[in-house]
């Protein structure tokens, strides 16, 4: 993890550089098809969408007192926003439109003033600020 300084134009510019935005969503699809068949099963996203933090109350700690069946529903309601044919699996164009929603409205919600945040290595974000890093660095 690291600290970065982004604001909503930095995600949304990365989002618009197809290159940059495809090749990462292609990569990330790739890490979660474990029998590399081409689509990905709740069983594959499980841990990647329980790693939204979407219970989170505050840094790191999430809201107790949800029960399994609770929880349950919540990460099956998420992996249901994926799979837009409503087939039971995501292939990469489903994938890639999620993510491109989830990312710009993460970009909405900053707005356009610069915010500190935590980002984990390899993950959008940070990929995000990496692309717009390398836009100032002076050859």
């Amino acid at each position: 993890m690291s600290v970065e300084i982004l604001d909503g134009s930095t995600i949304r510019e990365f989002v618009e550089d197809e290159g940059a935005f495809n090749g990462s969503v292609e990569e990330r699809f790739a890490s979660l098809d474990m029998d590399h068949d081409g689509l990905l099963t709740y069983p594959e996203m499980a841990r990647e969408l329980m790693s939204l933090r979407v219970r989170e109350t505050h840094f790191g700690v999430d809201e107790a007192g949800w029960s399994h069946d609770e929880l349950l529903q919540l990460y099956l309601g998420l992996f249901g926003r994926f799979d837009r044919d409503g087939n039971g699996t995501v292939d990469l164009e489903e994938f890639r439109a999620e993510m491109r929603e989830v990312m710009l409205a993460v970009a909405s919600g900053l707005g356009f003033l610069p915010v500190q945040m935590v980002v984990e290595e390899g993950s959008f974000l940070k990929r995000a600020v990496e692309r717009e890093s390398a836009k100032h660095v002076v050859a």
